[in-house]
This record gives C-alpha cells, structure tokens and sequence, in this order.
C-alpha cells in the first residue's frame, strides 16, 4: 500500500449559496490523497501501473468548475469520479477549501474534508 497527494491545487472557481459568490467567484485550494497498492509500479517502472497525479488534477480542475452550492457537494464529485475512473485506488480523501470566505470576520480560509473507501461488490 502507498500514498500518493496531490496538494495545495489552486483553482478560481464559482462556488457558494450567496448569489454574489457564484457570479464573481474566488479562490480554492483543493488538497488530495489516495491510497492505493503501488508495490508493482514500484518494481515495473511504469505509469501504467499506478495512480496518474496528472488524472487526479484533472479531476480537480473539471469537478471544481461546476458551480455548486457546497463544498461538500463538490468534494462527492472528485472523490466518485476518482473512484469510477482509477480502478487502483482504495481510499481517497479531499479536502476543498474557500479562500477569504465571506463570512463576515478576519478568516483565512473555511475547508471541508471527505473520506471514502472503494466499495466491494459483493458476489
């Protein structure tokens, strides 16, 4: 088992329940870490056997430019389009952060964080 992050993405996106914030927009910082099995790409060399970080920015950058009302909402989206798309993957957890939110008051950022952990089809 290895760990593989991809951190502090930043991104300008259109998020929030106040109508202000999805028409003018700030700026996020996406956090992601997944684990996943990296014992064969350890030894093979090859970036086809393991987990792409270029795939799990790509994710980030696609899922944060639809506009949502939650953070939450857009953390379910990264974290089950991660799973569907890498089959290697077993837990992923991300965490999506505001930056400067308007929430009256001298606040850096405001961040939610998810888990989740690949479901097993049962047989």
């Amino acid at each position: 088992m290895g760990i593989i992050k991809v951190e502090n993405i930043r991104v300008f996106a259109n998020h929030g329940c106040l109508t202000e914030e999805t028409k003018i927009g700030s700026d996020y910082r996406v956090d992601l870490k997944v684990k996943a099995d990296l014992q064969k790409s350890a030894n093979t060399d090859d970036l086809k056997d393991t987990v792409d970080y270029v795939f799990l920015n790509k994710v980030v950058r696609e899922e944060m430019a639809k506009p949502s009302r939650l953070l939450e909402t857009v953390a379910k989206r990264i974290l089950s389009r991660i799973f569907a798309e890498d089959k290697l993957i077993t837990i992923a957890t991300v965490a999506v952060s505001k930056i400067n939110p308007p929430i009256g008051g001298d606040v850096e950022m405001v961040t939610i964080e998810m888990t989740e952990k690949r479901k097993i089809a049962s047989k």
